[in-house]
């Protein structure tokens, strides 16, 4: 049986986010959750609180926590805000602010 848990709209852009989520994939929960305790990127904590709320949906549910693994975690793009800064000679430049999308499966 698996439990699932989803974050949308992290603003982080995917790219970041993915050299975070490829280190903890296929772990196991504990283990994941101690390797996003001592990652230093900005995407480890939103990541490491996602696990933790999946975790604790399979416990709600009645399964062993201790036998857990991330059986898959994606990252997919989000919305895109778009800015616009003013440069030289009355131009200006898009700005585009990227979002996530998380999902992660707990088998």
């Amino acid at each position: 049986m698996t439990t699932t848990a989803k974050l949308s709209s992290l603003r982080i852009a995917p790219r970041k986010v993915r050299a975070v989520v490829d280190v903890v994939r296929g772990k196991k929960v504990s283990e994941a959750l101690q390797i996003l305790t001592y990652t230093n990127k900005a995407a480890a904590l939103p990541v490491k609180k996602l696990i933790e709320s999946a975790a604790a949906n399979a416990e709600k549910a009645g399964r062993d926590i201790d036998t857990l693994r991330v059986k898959t975690i994606t990252v997919d793009m989000g919305q895109t805000l778009r800015r616009f800064m003013p440069r030289a000679m009355g131009r200006a430049f898009r700005i585009e602010k990227k979002t996530s999308h998380i999902n992660v499966v707990l088998d």
